[in-house]
């Protein structure tokens, strides 16, 4: 019997999130043009978190389409200063991103729909506040020695499972919607469908 449960995602903090909560799933990546997304719905004056909520929609879609059982998908953005940011593309640019943000709040906001049949039957939308510490070019400069590269696999330079946690003051929100999947609300649903045992 095939997977029901499919992720519509390349992101590795998502598939160790199901993984590690004992979800069976496999993975069939969307590839949506998130760019062009994201840039006419902010031309068009949407909200970081309701531009969250339309990529994890078309995820879910675009794959439930072609595959049979629950599609997720999943999308995450940060706004800072009322500004929706991307992923930084060098790690010198993490370095900025990181130091404009040091001793302020920013918040994520984790979308997750599920489609099946090529139409979402249900969607979450969980925004999390964090806070950086206002931490020293010398602590900052050896977290990104440590974290090189793994610093841009996050639209917030940081992972909070691994060293990131040291550049926080304060964390408010859930912690798997830091991650980038909201998932209490997702297990609740497979439980009611039959998916997961009940």
């Amino acid at each position: 019997m095939s997977t029901q449960i499919i992720l519509a995602s390349k992101s590795a903090a998502r598939r160790a999130v199901l993984t590690g909560a004992g979800v069976p799933f496999e993975v069939s990546v969307a590839g949506v043009d998130e760019d062009a997304v994201k840039n006419a719905m902010l031309a068009e004056g949407a909200s970081p978190r309701d531009v969250a909520d339309a990529l994890a929609e078309l995820k879910a879609i675009k794959v439930s389409r072609s595959k049979p059982g629950f599609v997720i998908g999943s999308d995450q953005t940060l706004e800072f200063e009322g500004k929706l940011y991307d992923k930084a593309e060098t790690v010198d640019g993490a370095a900025e991103r990181l130091r404009t943000m040091r001793g302020k709040p920013h918040k994520l906001h984790s979308a997750v729909v599920v489609a099946k049949d090529g139409a979402p039957i249900w969607r979450e939308i969980v925004s999390a506040t964090l806070t950086m510490r206002d931490f020293s070019d010398e602590f900052l400069a050896s977290y990104l020695e440590l974290e090189g590269e793994e610093a841009l696999g996050s639209v917030g330079c940081y992972r909070l499972e691994g060293p990131g946690a040291q550049l926080f003051s304060k964390i408010e929100g859930d912690y798997f919607a830091i991650l980038g999947l909201p998932l209490m609300g997702l297990l609740d649903l497979f439980r009611r469908h039959g998916v997961l045992a009940a």
